[in-house]
């Protein structure tokens, strides 16, 4: 279900999505008589990749998820545990560690361990699996906040977490009643909260990993389709996605309890 589901979301991406739209439209004008209509196709594909480029579009799409909640600020008292929720990497040993970890993956770490310096005797968790690779995520982020400075001691790893859903439960085992930040993409925190409350945890957001921004001055810049608005176009929709199928399996868990407990009660 796992892999199924991820295969899924990447065709239905806006790049790959209008590509495969394109395609269609390509094979009309070679292969059929409805050039017409498949010009039109290719037309919608080539404005609508123009369009998820575009910054006005991106950013105004993107925007509002990533500002819902602020920058983590010191709260009173003590912290437990510092989460950062896992991201990509690659292992390659010709290259410095921070260079295995994906952007994503650096700026959570980063913000983490800047979270934890805060608050002495907080234990940092990092989640995460291999993802196809020999080492997880977990082991990936765990050497390169050594190499930042990190004591080994100070580390828990869940290496075996797939996705968010997991790691609030295995975070839930031994974090319990405890004080708990939970660091993750800012376009993620909505999300990741959800699955955390869902678990039984109440932790602090403490959103990175900002994408869009809406003070970009230069035109050339800002009405220029780059690859950088592609992604925070793609990450919007991302989570879109990820908000309406957690929202639909909550729904799916929820109505399988209550069309059991007629029977419980009849026996």
């Amino acid at each position: 279900m796992f892999e199924l589901k991820k295969i899924v979301s990447a065709l239905v991406m806006p790049l790959p999505a209008l590509l495969i739209i394109g395609f269609i439209g390509l094979m009309l004008i070679m292969f059929t008589r409805k050039q017409k209509t498949g010009c039109f196709v290719v037309l919608f594909s080539f404005i609508g990749i123009f369009l998820i480029a575009f910054q006005p579009v991106s950013s105004r799409l993107l925007m509002p998820i990533e500002r819902q909640y602020s920058a983590f600020l010191p709260v009173d008292g003590s912290i437990d545990y510092v989460m950062v929720l896992g991201s990509g990497h690659v292992v390659d040993d010709t290259i410095p560690p921070t260079s295995e970890l994906s952007r994503t993956g650096l700026m959570r770490l980063a913000e983490g361990i800047r979270i934890m310096r805060i608050y002495p005797g907080a234990k940092l968790i990092l989640s995460g699996y291999g993802g196809g690779s020999e080492e997880s995520n977990a082991r990936m982020m765990a050497k390169v906040a050594l190499a930042l400075g990190v004591s080994k001691s100070d580390i828990i790893l869940l290496e075996t977490a797939k996705d968010t859903w997991e790691e609030a439960r295995q975070a839930a085992a031994f974090v319990k009643h405890k004080k708990l930040v939970l660091v993750t993409s800012a376009s993620h925190m909505q999300r990741a909260l959800n699955e955390f409350h869902s678990a039984g945890i109440d932790p602090y957001p403490a959103p990175t990993n900002y994408l869009a921004q809406k003070n970009v001055d230069q035109a050339w810049v800002k009405y220029t389709p780059r690859a950088t608005y592609l992604e925070q176009t793609e990450r919007f929709w991302h989570e879109s996605l990820g908000l309406i199928w957690q929202s639909l399996r909550d729904w799916v868990s929820d109505y399988d309890e209550t069309a059991v407990e007629p029977a419980k009660s009849g026996v």
